[in-house]
């Protein structure tokens, strides 16, 4: 089915027995109480999710990003939190993989791979979200190591991460091209955690502002060269945007799975709702955007797993990232949307679960990249494609 070897489909049935068991019992409470859910990052620790995706020699379980996509999805069935924890941990590495040096990958990776370190992506700024060009963070250089002074935003594991992969201008007058990236530990001295966010959606992992008050960076956490730090950070979002189409896939398909065993058990007119006609139009409706998301997603993870880490993007893996995180994340708005509506009444109150998840969906079209923006990337990629 879909493609998948014998072994993914293995893989995918043990992911989902392990979140139908362990994960789904604890989905509404860690959202109530938007605490981060330190129980579920160990239980993915013990069982190797949490660097899945990450190369084996490292430490990680040495996956296919199709594999590592699986894994997100069949979580996100149950929990978009509880994902995301296995998606924010690859996020964090990424730059490291796809920039660092073997010493760099050694040094900072088997820790992250393996759970004992958080790792967070430090991109967002007030005023550089959309549009990194406007990034105001500088690191300075002073001799063998950098000062990094500035303000971060809306940073997953913010406060939690022991790893930070910090982008900071090194030359403003350079625009995106003076951008660098930097691995700062998360215990840095100057280093503190502002505003933590209280979210719509996704309450359990925590969403902080870190600020950055001379910081000192040793020369050897730079990855790449000086000014390589936008690239890093495109290349990076093309290799993880997969991941949260894995996440709003797998919400959306939750959605639909309590969707239709509350509408076989729900009566209205003499028989179950299930048995109306119009609402049967909506499913198919629903079970249609999902299953033409879940094949344009196995195909983005192909694609881009071809690519390799440390290849540059070319075109086509940028398009068919984008298009992923476009279609799933749309999707799972549709579909959470339709599912609240099919619930009626209930649909609007916690005791079920398709609130939770209509609210959860919303954040896969705005974080890695705002839909609008993937649709300005494969607008201009397909340009190049047509060559026009």
């Amino acid at each position: 089915m879909y493609g998948l070897s014998d072994e993914q489909q293995l893989f995918r049935e043990t992911v989902r027995r392990l979140a139908q068991e362990r994960v789904l019992p604890r989905a509404a409470d860690i959202d109530r109480t938007g605490e981060f859910p330190w129980d579920i990052a160990e239980l993915f620790s013990e069982y190797g999710l949490i660097g899945v995706g990450m190369p084996e020699d490292l430490g990680g379980g040495g996956a296919d990003l199709l594999t590592f996509c699986l894994a997100v999805e069949e979580v996100a069935r149950v929990c978009a939190t509880s994902s995301l924890i296995i998606a924010a941990q690859h996020l964090g590495a990424m730059p490291i993989l796809v920039a660092g040096s073997p010493e760099q990958k050694q040094r900072f990776i088997p820790d992250i791979a393996s759970g004992k370190k958080l790792s967070a992506f430090a991109l967002t700024e007030p005023e550089a979200g959309s549009d990194a060009g406007g990034t105001k963070t500088r690191a300075i250089k002073d001799g063998s190591k950098y000062r990094i002074s500035g303000t971060k935003v809306f940073i997953t594991n913010g406060g939690l991460a022991k790893s930070v992969v910090v982008f900071a201008s090194t030359d403003p007058s350079q625009g995106v091209r003076g951008i660098s990236a930097f691995v700062v530990d998360g215990e840095s001295s100057g280093l503190s955690v502002g505003r933590i966010e209280e979210k719509m959606g996704i309450r359990g992992s925590q969403t902080a502002q870190l600020n950055f008050d001379d910081v000192v960076v040793p020369q050897e956490n730079l990855l790449g060269g000086e000014g390589e730090g936008f690239k890093i950070a495109m290349r990076t979002l093309d290799r993880t945007r997969p991941g949260i189409a894995a996440q709003a896939l797998g919400i959306a398909q939750g959605a639909l799975d309590v969707t239709i065993e509350h509408l076989k058990q729900r009566r209205q007119f003499g028989r179950p709702l299930i048995e109306q006609e119009a609402i049967q139009f909506m499913l198919a409706d629903m079970e249609t955007q999902i299953e033409a998301s879940r094949h344009l997603l196995y195909k983005a993870a192909t694609v881009v797993e071809t690519a390799g880490f440390e290849a540059v993007s070319s075109p086509e893996v940028t398009r068919y990232s984008a298009m992923a995180k476009l279609m799933c994340s749309d999707t799972a708005m549709r579909v959470t949307t339709d599912a609240v509506q099919l619930f009626g009444g209930y649909g609007y109150v916690r005791d079920y679960p398709v609130e939770r998840m209509m609210r959860d969906a919303k954040i896969t079209q705005i974080y890695e990249g705002t839909n609008q923006i993937q649709r300005l990337v494969i607008f201009r990629n397909l340009l190049q494609k047509e060559n026009i």
